[in-house]
């Protein structure tokens, strides 16, 4: 057998959601440049989901069908108010809250293809509000419902701080949720394909996957960003600071990627917000700060920025918990979890690779008694 560390380079599947050629990625043959300046998160989501962008009546059906479905049972909310709030993680919460979901849901075991498309519905449109309610309800405030005349991206704004959201704010978070949508077999996809692959039921694929993009090497990357720019406080700071990490061999959170080499093609939708946001906020030395780190790590170890660089100061300039912003990510991401975990069950094998052995050979059972003391 040939063993690949992380799996690099390995093709598990196929698939004809998202696709990562040359450094380009594409949702179902559309470079994200493109979408990423023309397409709304809704018009994304039907596009993972079901292959072709929507013609008008059918986006109207999709919105609808997310707003009527985004209020979260009574009970989720009531046991958000069980939590120690102090000591739990808002992505503990999404993973244990989208768990819960599927105990209210009386399809939750149903596999046929309809079934499984409804509730993909579900959770598209159930997981902002478990994001922005817990982030109220930990902070002693009333959770703000959905409203339905709002688009995906200005209600989970709305519902976060209970005003609605000024234009600019509006398209960086639509922006930022069809930049994160998909991106091909990641470590949290893979998890999800990989549970469902065994045809468990889609509340289990997501919750899952949640689990993996919670790790700092996945999704919580852009919150460590957060940390290290808090930590930094100050232009004049960036360079020891960064020099230091250097030296020490220590790794700087948003730079690289397994699979780009040249860059991260999402990297620059971002970055073009930050600058806008921060300025508009008054809070120009966070982007001011993350252009000289870039400046210095791509430009003497040659790693550019990855989507996680500065979309950590996107969300601080819309005034967002920087606890929330891997929930965010999962948010956004779930609408790729969600076609892949329905492409998977469209032609399912379960998924079981080896490995290679590396421990003693065959050995003899001693009993205790003659094990000594």
């Amino acid at each position: 057998m040939t063993v690949t560390r992380g799996l690099e380079g390995v093709v598990a599947t196929t698939s004809s959601i998202s696709s990562i050629i040359d450094d380009t990625l594409t949702y179902v043959g559309y470079d994200i440049d493109d979408l990423a300046v023309n397409a709304t998160f809704e018009e994304v989501i039907y596009l993972l989901w079901h292959r072709k962008l929507p013609t008008k009546l059918e986006l109207a059906e999709l919105t609808k069908q997310l707003a009527e479905n985004a209020e979260l049972p009574k009970e989720v909310i009531d046991h958000f108010k069980m939590y120690p709030i102090d000591k739990v993680h808002p992505m503990g919460a999404l993973r244990s809250a989208v768990s819960l979901l599927g105990l209210y849901d009386e399809e939750a075991d149903a596999m046929d293809p309809e079934a499984n498309y409804r509730k993909a519905i579900r959770l598209q449109a159930k997981l902002p509000t478990i994001v922005t309610t817990f982030a109220r309800i930990r902070k002693g405030l009333e959770p703000v419902a959905p409203r339905t005349d709002l688009s995906f991206a200005a209600n989970f704004l709305y519902m976060l701080s209970g005003q609605e959201p000024e234009p600019i704010a509006i398209e960086a978070f639509n922006k930022a949720l069809v930049l994160h949508a998909d991106h091909e077999l990641n470590a949290s996809t893979f998890t999800a394909r990989v549970c469902v692959a065994t045809l468990s039921d889609v509340y289990s694929g997501i919750t899952a996957a949640i689990g993996a993009l919670k790790g700092p090497l996945h999704g919580g990357a852009n919150e460590a960003v957060m940390k290290m720019l808090t930590e930094i406080g100050s232009v004049d700071q960036v360079d020891s600071y960064v020099r230091e990490k250097l030296d020490n061999k220590e790794k700087i959170m948003g730079f690289g990627h397994r699979v780009y080499r040249k860059g991260d093609p999402r990297a620059k939708h971002l970055k073009v917000m930050s600058e806008k946001l921060t300025n508009l906020t008054g809070k120009p030395e966070y982007y001011e700060m993350s252009t000289r780190i870039e400046n210095i790590v791509t430009g003497e170890k040659n790693l550019p920025p990855n989507v996680d660089f500065y979309s950590a100061s996107v969300y601080d300039s819309l005034g967002i918990d920087h606890d929330l912003f891997t929930p965010i990510f999962a948010v956004s991401r779930v609408s790729g979890w969600l076609a892949h975990i329905l492409e998977q069950y469209e032609n399912n094998r379960l998924i079981r690779p080896r490995a290679d052995y590396t421990g003693p050979g065959m050995q003899k059972y001693i009993p205790v008694e003659q094990r000594g003391l």
